[in-house]
């Protein structure tokens, strides 16, 4: 008889997206992210950080308040579209799986990139305004999301 505790795909998936925002070095918010295709494969997994080059030691500023240019938001690239641009194939008709409900930005470029499907783990910023945008722009444009519920599921990684 086969195993019968073993992980869903979306467990699986979500876990990956999990995984993935524990990269981030953002001291406040980390996310993750990962696509997959209609064949469950994986083709991108992303999180929050400095864009590539961007020294997040010596350049990043991790601030929250004070002037824009004083704060993260004008550097960091979300775990979005880190996985769409990390991609090496085309991310259209995939689904992607994300730790927190993407803002409007990130909505646009999943609606951009083709991605027909959005999982999401956390909507704490629902009924802000990004959010309102996000969800009237993957409403408008066919882009499914659905919110994960946890299983209480506990995965230990010992390193």
């Amino acid at each position: 008889m086969k195993r019968k505790d073993y992980l869903t795909w979306d467990e699986y998936f979500m876990g990956l997206a999990i995984m993935s925002a524990q990269r981030s070095k953002d001291p406040n918010s980390q996310v993750g992210a990962c696509i997959v295709d209609n064949s469950n494969k994986i083709i991108s997994v992303g999180y929050n950080g400095a864009p590539i080059g961007y020294d997040d030691d010596k350049d990043m500023t991790w601030e929250r308040e004070g002037d824009f240019l004083d704060t993260k938001y004008a550097y960091v690239c979300h775990s979005e579209l880190n996985a769409i641009l990390n991609s090496r194939t085309p991310v259209r008709d995939c689904k992607i799986f994300v730790t927190l409900f993407p803002c409007n930005e990130c909505a646009k470029a999943i609606i951009q990139s083709g991605i027909k499907e959005l999982v999401y783990l956390s909507d704490k910023y629902d009924g802000t305004p990004s959010n309102i945008a996000s969800k009237k722009m993957l409403d408008k444009c066919g882009v499914k999301y659905t919110k994960y519920e946890l299983k209480g599921r506990k995965i230990n990684i010992e390193l």
